[in-house]
């Protein structure tokens, strides 16, 4: 099963998804390719794969991604390997893909039965906070993050399911439902359940 995972910047997406990795077995997060300078704080493969504007426009042209797009409008690059997807589609792994919303428009134009989520802060002013807090950008790249914001919530009717970060661990669970909903369903539970299931037709 394909998951995406959007939200606009500062709304916990990157927490949430960290700690839903931890609580749900045989699910793994792709790492995406950028061109944004590192932070200080990040490594190399493990937040993203930084990689110069010039090699990503190579990889475009050489089919490498499933998906890219500029984010946030200040010319960096994000994009998703489409070896390593297929790669652990056939680990029989489920992906977890943290991704934007033009990230997911594409994304669902070629898998077409993934499951997309879409998640927002309880307010603006919340998401501010949590944007000044991290420290992170300085205060002329938090005010364009917060532009954004509101461009970008738009299109959460694009989406299968909508979960609110007021509380985390109450996202936390939310998200945690919907993977359990997904593997529940009948055409998953087949594969799963194939020894059973046969079992009983044979009685």
């Amino acid at each position: 099963m394909l998951y995406i995972i959007s939200a606009p910047s500062g709304a916990g997406k990157t927490s949430l998804v960290k700690a839903l990795v931890t609580k749900c077995e045989n699910l793994v997060i792709s790492v995406s390719y950028t061109t944004r300078p590192i932070r200080p704080e990040e490594i190399d493969g493990v937040n993203y794969h930084f990689v110069s504007e010039e090699k990503f426009k190579q990889m475009i042209q050489s089919n490498a991604f499933i998906e890219y797009a500029e984010v946030f409008g200040y010319g960096y690059l994000y994009g998703t390997s489409k070896q390593w997807v297929l790669e652990q589609e056939q680990n029989g792994k489920d992906i977890l893909l943290e991704i934007d919303w033009q990230g997911a428009r594409q994304i669902r134009q070629i898998f077409k039965d993934c499951m997309s989520v879409f998640i927002l802060p309880p307010s603006l002013e919340v998401l501010q906070n949590r944007l000044e807090n991290r420290a992170q950008d300085s205060p002329e790249v938090i005010q364009k993050r917060m532009q954004k914001v509101r461009s970008e919530c738009q299109h959460f009717d694009e989406f299968d399911y909508l979960v609110v970060n007021d509380d985390f661990e109450v996202a936390l669970q939310d998200l945690k439902s919907i993977i359990r909903t997904q593997r529940l369903r009948v055409s998953v539970q087949k594969t799963q359940q194939s020894k059973l299931l046969n079992n009983l037709n044979s009685v």
